[in-house]
């Protein structure tokens, strides 16, 4: 896929971090940018500086969702690029555990569990299918692409660490609904890969105290520091504009591999 001002992208976390760094590198291309984000004032400034639209979304929300590709596809067109950023944490806690004083055995809660899954999961799926089904009203571009669609996982799919479950589940299904949905929209042109990010300079970890950070950078085989979000655009580019690049779930962490805890 060629990038030009023909473009329009979605991109999901658009106001920050991957899904900002992304959104800069394709409005450096010219494509038309769509930023669904929960940060109304950091998303309508970055919208406002790339001359894109910002559109405020709960990715576990059909009706935000449904409002926010209406909106975007009316300021910059119907997308053919979609990069799934948005996403959240979740604090670290054991299935079960005992507590050491009293001897209560406490179990990780299921609300925080299910939360987890609605946004990283089951949002990514949502905003996928809305999207896909959009692009199918388009005719394929002249390389025969109609569309390509980025999602974020984590190398916690694959090296999840103790207090991890939810948010290893919910980047595990990312990568597994990968090649399944790739297949899925093959007959259509539409190609599907995902990303799977180590340990990235994010707002995720804008509280972390720099010792905290330095140690983090030390457990990089190399570059023995942490990733930037350019890095992860530059991959995002990759797989949007590579014709041959569709099924794949690819890890992007200096080649760490995350010890139990």
């Amino acid at each position: 896929m060629k990038l030009d001002s023909t473009l329009a992208a979605v991109i999901t976390g658009g106001a920050s971090g991957l899904g900002e760094a992304t959104a800069r590198l394709l409005a450096s291309h010219g494509v038309k940018v769509g930023l669904f984000d929960v940060n109304v004032e950091r998303g309508e400034a970055l919208a406002h500086e790339l001359g894109g639209v910002f559109c405020k979304v709960d990715v576990t929300s059909t009706a935000d969702v449904d409002a926010a590709f209406a909106k975007s596809r009316a300021v910059i067109g119907q997308e053919r690029i979609l990069v799934n950023c948005a996403g959240v944490g979740g604090g670290a806690a054991k299935t079960v555990s005992r507590d050491r004083q009293s001897g209560e055995i406490k179990q990780y809660p299921l609300e925080n569990f299910e939360r987890i899954i609605q946004v990283n999961l089951i949002g990514t799926f949502r905003c996928i299918a809305k999207s896909a089904a959009g692009m199918l009203t388009l005719p394929p571009l002249a390389d025969g692409d109609r569309g390509a669609i980025v999602n974020t996982a984590s190398v916690a799919a694959e090296d999840g660490q103790i207090g991890q479950a939810a948010y290893t589940a919910s980047k595990a299904g990312v990568v597994g609904m990968t090649l399944t949905i790739a297949r899925d929209l093959s007959n259509d042109a539409i190609r599907v890969n995902t990303i799977l990010p180590g340990i990235f300079d994010t707002p995720l970890l804008a509280r972390a105290a720099d010792a905290v950070k330095a140690s983090l950078a030390l457990q990089v085989p190399f570059p023995k520091r942490l990733g930037r979000p350019e890095e992860f655009a530059q991959v995002a580019l990759t797989m949007i504009t590579c014709g041959y690049f569709n099924g794949e779930d690819v890890r992007l962490d200096g080649a760490i591999r995350m010890a139990p805890r």
